[in-house]
């Protein structure tokens, strides 16, 4: 009797434990709305997951901010608080710095040239960087090419944009450009410029066609260029203390549905884009196509100034990927 009571209690156990191991739900945030290809991205990665795990892993997601803004889920990533995070590329040069490559102006000549950087050895070693932060890189997506959009008058050559009140991310990158193209750059987070932007204590912003239409910016900005002057990734993260608990095979299914969550957003981005801009033009917004060269001249000294710090080769080494 005694035998079969110790076997019924480790049989006890071991179901409980294989219970709790095997049942994992991953909490994922991101600041934007559920417009955004960012919520798509989630979504794409909560489907798939959930489908290879037979729902042992499931996916929570939390748009708009509500697991904190994208520099508040970097910090709870560190500490295992929140799971995974879409997050934009910019505010993540807070804690990485060397990623602020990624950020030069006029970088990046076309999507497909951002892809094969990301996608290769590049891309690679910055995920291998990440993790002596606490994250896990897990892929790449993208907010895409930013504009400019303002509500004072149109911006068809770097003259145009001297002494308007730009809202850009909390990255030194961004305020660097803005300030050498003129602009008054004021950094501050999304949510935030949003009512800045309503209240009008800001003339405008900058962000890919995505973002423009999915926040209404055309209600509070009449004047849209196309400046396509910064290619934005998005990383899909998860929290190094959330990875290590899964098992080998629950971090070969997250891997790779968040490679095909990414190529998801990356296909919606170039699918739409035209759609996002006739809809904008439809709202009433003025578009105007400036020449780039006129810009990139203006942003030299940006170059100058951050080849000392990324150097001068890998800076190239982007330039020339082919």
């Amino acid at each position: 009797m005694r035998k079969f009571l110790c076997a019924a209690a480790v049989f006890a156990f071991l179901f409980v434990t294989a219970g709790v191991s095997a049942a994992v739900d991953l909490k994922l945030g991101h600041a934007i709305n559920e417009k955004d290809v960012f919520h798509e991205a989630a979504l794409k990665f909560e489907e798939l997951v959930e489908a290879r795990t037979n729902g042992a892993v499931t996916v929570t997601v939390y748009p708009n901010a509500k697991l904190g803004d994208e520099r508040n889920l970097l910090e709870s990533l560190k500490m295992g608080t929140v799971d995974m995070g879409i997050i934009t590329g910019g505010p993540v040069i807070n804690f990485l710095p060397s990623f602020g490559v990624l950020d030069l102006p006029f970088l990046f000549s076309t999507p497909e040239h951002a892809y094969k950087v990301l996608d290769g050895p590049i891309g690679e070693g910055f995920f291998k960087e990440m993790e002596k932060l606490g994250w896990k890189g897990l892929a790449y997506g993208e907010r895409g090419f930013r504009n400019l959009t303002n509500s004072i008058r149109p911006v068809e050559k770097p003259e145009d944009i001297k002494g308007l009140k730009i809202r850009v991310m909390q990255n030194p990158i961004y305020i660097d450009s803005f300030t050498a193209l003129g602009a008054n750059a004021v950094p501050m987070a999304w949510t935030e410029a949003l009512t800045a932007l309503q209240q009008g204590t800001i003339d405008g912003q900058e962000n890919p066609l995505n973002v423009i239409a999915a926040y209404n910016i055309d209600e509070s900005n009449k004047y849209l260029s196309i400046t396509r002057h910064a290619y934005a990734p998005n990383v899909i993260l998860m929290s190094m203390r959330t990875w290590k608990k899964l098992t080998p095979e629950q971090q070969t299914v997250v891997s790779e549905s968040a490679v095909e969550a990414a190529k998801h957003n990356r296909n919606l981005d170039n699918d739409m884009e035209a759609e996002w801009l006739q809809s904008l033009k439809d709202k009433g917004m003025q578009v105007s196509e400036p020449d780039l060269s006129l810009f990139r001249d203006a942003v030299k000294s940006v170059y100058e100034k951050y080849e000392q710090e990324y150097g001068k080769d890998l800076i190239q080494s982007i330039l020339d990927t082919k």
